[in-house]
């Protein structure tokens, strides 16, 4: 595709979305926020869109898009809702580790009814004992003849409940130094002895699936092992967090905006001693650097995307913006509140639900706390003396 014609299907691809979520979503946010109901029907028309399959390249079934276009998908999907952007950022992880290091042969088989949503993917990583520390994993694959036998539990997973396939991290090998050369990845669908767990009740982030994966005596064939040896896991799941990171990034950045926007229009209409608040030098100075904030967010995530389409890791790229998105993303949310008043704290206004998905940015894709130290790590590196 040349840039041109790249452009114009990103700018169609936009105003789609920002349709479907003017059209569509906003209307059943608050509805299924407050019962956490998966959002079925809504996530049937990102399919048919052709959102599962935003970067996967054309000739197995996706758009073949940019991550930059991938970003900005993500940002007006979470400024009408952030749950809905759920069960396609998770499942874009797995696509992405089988589009770069999966065999000819698990990409023809896997890729085409990933990317038109017929099968949903996610990322079995993280567990009850380590989400941070991914070398601690306690799940294991043994191999068994033309098979691996694996055994473990896994959390915090969306689209646990409503996904089909994953991308599932086990250790193949406990006796290694360092602990994460004996992790592989493996392609692992849903069957007997994998299966969903306990559904959690959420702060936030509602309505999509977050869950408990069981894998007892699971049996994963041999060839869905992900890049053709085991050790390699570990390399491949970092890697494609990188993406993970930009679509959290872009996430913060669409809640951030939605809260603003709220904010400075409810400014212009809510009078106080006789003129509008947004007169007001106090909201300006909170208005502006809102906006200031959320700009550079966006500037810094658009920036990982085009490196990572430029073939480049991105572990500092992604992680800062990530780590300032995400904070901004906080601060933004409580300050667009204040502005309300006690009419953002009241569940009749978006507000509050803003204020509690923010924090899933904080944590989830990597705490910042962990983006931090990943990014001091890159930085020594790069000034080493």
């Amino acid at each position: 595709m040349t840039t041109s014609q790249i452009e114009e299907l990103r700018s169609q691809i936009i105003s789609t979305v920002r349709d479907f979520v003017k059209r569509e979503v906003v209307p059943q946010a608050a509805e299924h926020d407050e019962h956490d109901t998966y959002p079925a029907e809504l996530v049937d028309q990102m399919a048919e869109m052709g959102l599962f399959g935003i970067t996967v390249p054309e000739e197995y079934g996706g758009l073949g898009l940019d991550h930059t276009t991938y970003a900005m998908v993500f940002e007006e999907l979470a400024k009408g809702w952030l749950s809905i952007t759920g069960p396609i950022g998770t499942h874009s992880i797995l696509t992405y580790a089988i589009g770069k290091y999966g065999s000819e042969e698990q990409k023809r088989r896997w890729l085409p009814d990933l990317a038109a949503g017929k099968k949903r993917g996610g990322l079995a990583l993280t567990e009850p004992g380590g989400g941070s520390d991914v070398a601690a994993m306690k799940t294991t694959a043994v191999r068994d003849g033309k098979e691996y036998l694996v055994n473990g539990n896994k959390l915090f997973i969306t689209n646990g409940e409503h996904g089909d396939v994953f991308f599932l991290l086990a250790k193949t090998d406990l006796d290694t130094d360092p602990q994460h050369r004996g992790i592989t990845g493996f392609i692992a669908e849903k069957g007997p002895g994998f299966t969903a767990g306990k559904h959690l009740n959420k702060l936030g982030y509602r309505g999509v699936d977050t869950t408990e994966l069981v894998l007892q005596d699971y049996r994963v064939p041999a060839d869905e092992l992900i890049g053709g040896a085991e050790g390699q896991g570990f390399y491949q799941v970092m890697d494609a967090l990188e993406t993970g990171r930009i679509n959290v990034a872009a996430r913060a950045v669409g809640v951030a905006n939605a809260a603003f926007e709220a904010a400075i229009r409810y400014a212009q209409q809510r009078e106080t001693f006789g003129k509008p608040i947004a007169q007001r030098q106090s909201i300006q100075n909170m208005l502006a650097d809102m906006a200031t904030k959320i700009h550079a967010a966006r500037l810094m995530t658009y920036d990982a995307a085009r490196r990572k389409d430029q073939g480049e890791r991105i572990d500092l790229e992604a992680g800062m913006a990530k780590l300032y998105a995400s904070e901004i993303c906080g601060e933004v949310t409580m300050d667009a509140m204040r502005i309300h008043g006690g009419y953002g704290f009241t569940k009749d206004l978006p507000l509050e639900r803003y204020y509690r998905d923010a924090p899933l940015m904080i944590i989830g894709e990597g705490t910042n706390e962990i983006q931090r130290l990943v990014i001091a790590r890159n930085l020594l590196k790069r000034y080493e003396v």
